[in-house]
């Protein structure tokens, strides 16, 4: 790859390219060509236009954000019954969505943020397709460093602002 990753916001000769980032993990497709990794089917991607009209319920699975590790993408195991009970709480309310919403540190560039909180978000996505839920009924959005959940310049800090939230959606008219 060799042009700006999807939701860099690079322009030209900015040298914002996968290639002049700093190393990190595997890079995985990105939301433009909705492909999963490991020689597997493409997910489909949903984008924001689907759920325009949703209303959203940040409340109802606040207490499943899922943490992660220093400039990684992967979902640690002791986060994964965390993605069980957003499953489970999805298969019991049918019609209803999630986005998920990946975030990362204050440490990085705008733009590497960007596509770290983006890897972060498809690896649930994709985690919780594995668990049955519809990838239609996924959305994901990165916000990188934009949205910290807590204040501060240290780990105890950061290690809070390395996370995917899970946001409820559900369609007008429902009670």
């Amino acid at each position: 790859m060799n042009g700006p990753r999807a939701g860099y916001n690079a322009v030209p000769g900015d040298n914002n390219t996968i290639s002049n980032l700093p190393p990190t993990e595997p890079i995985k497709p990105g939301p433009e060509s909705g492909a999963s990794a490991g020689g597997k089917e493409p997910i489909p991607l949903v984008g924001p236009e689907r759920f325009k009209d949703y209303i959203p319920h940040p409340e109802i699975l606040k207490s499943y954000s899922l943490y992660f590790d220093f400039d990684k993408s992967a979902i640690k195991p002791g986060e994964r019954p965390k993605l069980n009970s957003v499953a489970e709480y999805l298969k019991g309310h049918q019609g209803q969505a999630v986005r998920i919403e990946g975030n990362c540190d204050e440490r990085g560039t705008e733009e590497y943020n960007r596509a770290l909180g983006e890897r972060r978000a498809l690896a649930a996505r994709e985690a919780l397709v594995e668990l049955g839920i519809d990838a239609m009924m996924i959305e994901t959005i990165s916000y990188g460093k934009d949205r910290p959940a807590a204040p501060g310049h240290d780990e105890s800090a950061w290690r809070l602002n390395r996370r995917d939230d899970f946001v409820v959606l559900t369609p007008p008219g429902t009670p």
